[in-house]
């Protein structure tokens, strides 16, 4: 099994499929890609549970942000992937694996879905593709996946793909809409010798 190191030094994070989903990398050079991607990060029901370090409301910012997460997959620190359905194309989300660390081999799992794709499965569907590849192929140990306490949908989405509630993070992320406030988090974890889960 190649490092993580030496996986990126031979090739460029690949397309994921599984589940019925079609994972590819997002692109800032497409309008349709950057639309999304804005609709996405200014859903109402994203941003009740998440409150971004640089907040994106427009189209230049949704590309600023883009190209952002396109570096971080150039440089190996982030594979960010636009969720698509696998015999339609049509999109359906995002999820990202986040803050790689090839030294502790360690890295965070985020995501979120359109509302229109919703009550589908899709974020399930797409952490299991996205977490097998990191704990097989790309050669993490360990994947962990933070959601606001209260979320009980990401609750559930996190056990289902074999992320093990392990505690609550006090004040560990910002409050809707606020950076002078901090609401606690619900830990999960999964490690690569974790038994593959049985996703619906």
């Amino acid at each position: 099994m190649a490092t993580v190191d030496e996986q990126h030094l031979a090739s460029p994070f690949p397309e994921l499929y599984g589940h019925g989903v079609r994972l590819r990398l997002w692109d800032a050079d497409s309008d349709a890609d950057v639309a999304t991607w804005l609709r996405g990060l200014t859903d109402p029901e994203f941003r009740r549970w998440n409150t971004p370090l640089r907040p994106v409301d427009d189209l230049v910012g949704a590309r600023e942000s883009l190209r952002a997460k396109a570096l971080g997959s150039a440089d190996g620190s982030a594979a960010s992937y636009c969720v698509t359905d696998e015999a339609s194309g049509a999109v359906l989300g995002h999820i990202g694996v986040n803050a790689i660390d090839p030294v502790l081999s360690i890295a965070r799992v985020g995501y979120w879905v359109l509302p229109e794709a919703r009550g589908q499965g899709v974020a399930t569907r797409a952490l299991a593709v996205a977490s097998r590849w990191a704990l097989t192929e790309l050669g993490l140990h360990r994947l962990e996946l933070g959601h606001a306490v209260g979320h009980e949908g990401s609750c559930r989405i996190a056990e289902r793909c074999g992320f093990r509630y392990e505690g609550l993070l006090r004040g560990a992320m910002f409050e809707a809409g606020r950076y002078d406030a901090f609401r606690d988090v619900h830990l999960h974890g999964r490690i690569a010798t974790d038994p593959e889960p049985q996703v619906p």
